[in-house]
């Protein structure tokens, strides 16, 4: 159990210490990663940035993750998706609409200059925890074309089984709570208060915003 996730940045910035002085650019899941990107950044002398991707949501339950799509175009799907009732003209609209919505938020998070490269940069990819994973996983597939020089995922929990997929696409792996039982993200927190915009507008444009 996490306090929020400024002690969760505060536990998974200690296992990251090796990477202090060496520029690296910490890329947040928006929006509940970056409260953890920034206090992360800081910490090690490094850039924030967010890396957009969004959930692709079921038809028969928007909160349940069918796959992912990046800022970029690249689509994840899951195995069950069918079963979860997405056919392609499904997942065709649901794409459509995550990525307008993906260049909307990129519009007001960063308006005034591009996403900052990872080319020949270690990069750190965070969240404040995995569900099913398909987030996470496709914002590190969206980074493999971009050139880092090294790709560390870091995270405070998620369950144990979602993440053998999730080692694929990174040089490391960092999970503080390998769950056996899960039941959500805000369940290992004891504040899971949402974050909303123009909080990240604030921690992007801004230096350290925690004690």
């Amino acid at each position: 159990m996490f306090q929020d996730r400024i002690q969760a940045a505060q536990l998974l910035t200690q296992s990251l210490m090796q990477y202090r002085g060496k520029k690296p650019l910490v890329l947040a899941i928006p929006r509940g990663g970056v409260p953890l990107g920034r206090y992360i950044a800081d910490r090690l002398e490094g850039e924030l940035d967010v890396v957009m991707v969004r959930k692709l949501g079921s038809p028969m339950d928007p909160e349940l993750a069918i796959g992912a799509v990046s800022e970029g175009g690249d689509v994840y799907i899951t195995t069950n998706a069918s079963r979860l009732g997405a056919n392609e003209e499904y997942i065709e609209s649901e794409v459509g609409n995550q990525l307008r919505l993906i260049h909307r938020r990129r519009a007001q998070y960063t308006p005034v200059r591009p996403p900052i490269s990872p080319k020949n940069r270690i990069v750190i990819v965070v969240d404040d925890g995995l569900a099913t994973g398909a987030t996470m996983l496709t914002a590190l597939r969206s980074l493999q074309s971009l050139g880092p020089e090294r790709v560390i995922c870091a995270i405070p929990v998620a369950p144990a089984n979602t993440l053998d997929p999730i080692r694929e696409y990174c040089d490391e792996l960092i999970c503080l709570n390998e769950a056996q039982y899960f039941s959500g993200v805000g369940s290992f927190y004891q504040d899971f208060s949402q974050v909303d915009d123009s909080e990240v507008i604030a921690l992007l444009r801004g230096g350290d915003r925690s004690p």
